[in-house]
């Protein structure tokens, strides 16, 4: 193995590292985040969101928080060594992928500072996004290290575009449905009672600040829910498309697999979740399987050569 063969094992290495890292940060973040917002709670759903009332509490540095920490700390210290190995003694193709880590992880770093108060929804909503991309940059990083990047066919990669679109805006969207604390507004499949695109569009203002949970009846926030649960299906079929006709070369069909598996997963999590009355863990789990499937979409971009 030659020099140059064993730094990008290394780098490899520690993207991964980090990856599995950032992966228990979503998940820790997650748990933290529903059970301050009461999500399980036993007068579901009048006990949602009660955090909103008053001043916010102070945080409890329990095991779950005193792990967040470790594994969020770990993380960076092995980012500053991954860009560094990236970038000495010349730059390698994942250098850039590594350097947009370590940003966000120190953006995410210094909106930790305002995170104490939950009515911040685009604070909230950032977090979310941001320990996403924390998986993805770092896979990504791990696939930039392991093979140079391949132009892509034509059908597949633009059914992966517009699959990877619509992923992308099902998660935002549900990011912004945990911020603004609208999870309880449509408990119902497939629809919501009430719900509205001209609400849904007021919903989003990003300069929202809630003072109270979004209920059932709730108009922007059903709408918030129907936007969601549509560019999932359509991330789903598109999706799919293209890891069927991924499956047909033996080189990609581990990634279509993967990404076909991934799919269900969080698709039947996501329904699981709204049936069972919002479980709390197998909302984190619908979370932690939505950045899983994220990094097996990356995987199989790289794989449509």
């Amino acid at each position: 193995m030659s020099a140059d063969d064993r730094r990008r094992a290394v780098v490899r290495g520690l993207a991964l590292a980090i990856a599995a890292l950032s992966l228990l940060v979503v998940a820790v973040s997650a748990y933290l985040r529903l059970d301050a917002a009461g999500v399980g709670c036993a007068d579901w759903p009048a006990c949602y969101a009660q955090i909103l009332s008053g001043e916010p509490a102070p945080l409890h540095y329990g095991a779950a928080r005193l792990l967040h920490r470790i594994a969020a700390t770990a993380a960076l210290l092995l980012a500053i060594v991954l860009v560094w190995r990236c970038l000495r003694p010349s730059p390698l193709p994942a250098a850039r992928y590594a350097v947009l880590l370590l940003l966000l992880m120190l953006a995410l770093s210094g909106l930790g500072f305002l995170s104490a108060d939950p009515r911040r929804a685009l604070v909230g909503f950032l977090n979310i996004v941001g320990g996403l991309g924390l998986v993805s940059f770092a896979w990504r990083t791990a696939l930039a290290a392991q093979q140079e990047a391949a132009p892509a066919s034509a059908p597949g990669c633009r059914l992966l575009t517009l699959g990877g679109g619509a992923l992308t805006a099902a998660v935002l969207l549900g990011a912004w449905i945990g911020a603004t604390y609208s999870a309880a507004a449509c408990p119902s499949l497939p629809g919501c009672d009430g719900g509205s695109l001209a609400a849904g569009w007021q919903a989003l203002n990003p300069l929202l600040q809630p003072a109270a949970p979004a209920l059932p009846g709730d108009a922007g926030a059903a709408a918030l829910h129907l936007l969601h649960r549509a560019f999932a299906l359509l991330a789903l079929l598109l999706l799919g498309a293209a890891a069927w006709r991924a499956l047909r070369r033996p080189e990609r069909r581990p990634a279509a697999l993967a990404l076909a598996a991934l799919l269900v997963l969080v698709f039947v999590m996501g329904l699981a979740a709204v049936a069972s009355g919002l479980g709390l863990w197998l909302i984190v789990g619908h979370g932690v399987a939505a950045a899983a499937l994220l990094a097996a979409l990356a995987t199989l971009q790289r794989r449509m050569a």
